[in-house]
């Protein structure tokens, strides 16, 4: 059975477009949520946002250090700067990440798929084989 399946099987691709109807769904508004989503965390996850931020942040600094008090220090720091900060650099680091992972993945997907190829080929050549051997063995016979 997990033989004529293997035989029968027929690699496919997963596309992203796969992946955002899965999460969102098909319809119109699911559609939407997904380019939104998508282009957020592109928008937001760009090195150029995170200057922003770091600018933005940056602002505030004079003010917060001015204060002498090392609660609000510590909190300007924690919480204005490296968060905000640390968000786009952070979906940055992801990004090349998953870029990476992707062009693994496809590399193995033509691998595979290379090798699915080849494997379909050589069980023929075994199917016109064992023919042969079986005509050459009742030849031998008669």
């Amino acid at each position: 059975m997990q033989i004529q399946q293997a035989r029968e099987h027929h690699p496919v691709v997963f596309a992203i477009e796969e992946a955002r109807r899965v999460v969102h769904g098909a319809s119109a508004v699911g559609r939407f949520n997904a380019r939104f989503a998508v282009f957020i965390t592109n928008a937001v996850g760009s090195m150029w946002c995170a200057y922003v931020f770091a600018a933005l942040a940056l602002v505030s600094a004079p003010a917060a250090f001015k204060t002498g008090d090392m609660v609000v220090i510590v909190g300007w720091i924690s919480q204005t700067f490296v968060q905000l900060v640390l968000l786009s650099v952070i979906i940055v680091g992801q990004n090349v990440q998953a870029a990476a992972t992707e062009g693994r993945a496809e590399a193995d997907h033509r691998t595979l798929d290379a090798v699915h190829t080849l494997s379909v080929e050589i069980h023929k050549i075994n199917e016109q084989q064992s023919a042969i051997l079986d005509r050459l063995e009742r030849a031998q016979k008669a």
